[in-house]
C-alpha cells in the first residue's frame, strides 16, 4: 500500500464518521457507535495479544513491557481530558459554541501517537527490513512487523469511525454550526497523517524507534479495548448484537494477520 492511499484511508475514516452523524438520527447513530466500538475493541484486543505483543518482545526483550505499560497509563491520562470519547462517551459540558480544547487536544495527541508506527506501512525500504521471518521451535515461520502494521492501519481506521461519530455529535450538541464542526473534524482527521510523517522523518534520522512507539500504542489500545469490552457488558450481561460485533472484530484480526 502506498503512502497516499494510507493517508486517504485515515482521513476518510474520520470524515465518514462525520457524515454518519449528518445522515442518521440520534437513536440509530447511538446504536451504530456501540456496534462499531465493539467491533474495533475486539479487533484491537486480538491483534495486540496474538501479534504485536509477541513480536515486539522477540525484537526488544522484557523491557518492552515498560513501554506497553506507559502506553496504558498515557491513555488513562488522555481520557481524563477527553472524557472517554475514545470509547463512545458524549458529555456536553462546554458553553454553547465554545471549543472544548482539552478534549480536542487529548484526541489529537492520541491520534498523532498512533500514526507514528504506521509509517512502516507506507515505505518499502522499511518494509523490506521488517518483513523478515521469526522461526519458532515447531518449525513454522510467521511474517513479522509489516503484516502487523497492515493490521494496525485497519485497527486505527475501524476505531476512528466511532470516535469521529462521537466527536461530531458532541460538537453539534454543543451548539457548533455544522460548518465549524466540520472544520474541527478536518483538523482532527490530519493528526494521524502528521504522526505518520513524524514517524518517517524521525526514524530516518534515528531520533525515534517506531517499534518502541508501537509498544506504547499497543498499551493505549489495550486500555481502550478493555474499557470498550467492560462497558459493553450492561448489568454484567452482553447484548447479543454487541457480543457478535466483538467476536467479529476478533475474527477479523485473526484473518488479517
Amino acid at each position: 500500500m502506498n503512502e497516499f492511499l494510507g493517508i486517504i484511508l485515515l482521513i476518510s475514516a474520520v470524515l465518514l464518521g462525520g457524515g454518519i452523524v449528518v445522515l442518521l438520527n440520534k437513536m440509530n447513530r447511538g446504536k451504530l457507535i456501540k456496534l462499531l466500538l465493539s467491533l474495533s475493541g475486539g479487533f484491537l484486543l486480538a491483534i495486540a495479544f496474538i501479534h504485536f505483543i509477541p513480536e515486539i518482545y522477540v525484537h526488544h526483550g522484557e523491557e518492552i513491557g515498560y513501554y506497553i505499560l506507559i502506553g496504558f497509563l498515557v491513555q488513562l491520562f488522555l481520557e481524563y481530558f477527553s472524557g472517554g470519547v475514545e470509547h463512545g462517551h458524549i458529555h456536553v459540558k462546554n458553553k454553547v459554541g465554545v471549543m472544548p480544547w482539552s478534549l480536542f487536544i487529548a484526541l489529537s495527541v492520541h491520534s498523532f501517537i498512533e500514526g507514528i508506527p504506521l509509517e512502516g506501512q507506507f515505505h518499502q525500504e522499511l518494509g523490506e527490513v521488517l518483513q523478515h521471518q521469526v522461526v519458532h521451535d515447531h518449525g513454522h515461520s510467521h511474517d513479522t512487523a509489516l503484516g502487523g502494521i497492515k493490521g494496525l492501519l485497519l485497527g486505527v481506521v475501524l476505531h476512528k469511525i466511532p470516535v469521529a461519530i462521537a466527536l461530531m455529535t458532541l460538537l453539534l450538541a454543543s451548539g457548533f454550526k455544522r460548518s465549524k464542526a466540520w472544520l474541527v473534524l478536518a483538523f482532527f482527521a490530519i493528526m494521524a497523517p502528521l504522526g505518520v510523517l513524524f514517524g518517517h522523518f524521525g526514524s530516518a534520522r534515528a531520533i525515534i524507534d517506531t517499534e518502541l512507539v508501537l509498544a506504547v500504542v499497543v498499551g493505549m489500545f489495550l486500555h481502550i479495548s478493555t474499557t470498550i469490552i467492560f462497558e459493553a457488558a450492561e448489568n454484567h450481561r452482553f447484548n447479543f448484537a454487541k457480543l457478535i460485533s466483538l467476536l467479529a472484530g476478533v475474527g477479523l484480526a485473526v484473518i488479517s494477520i
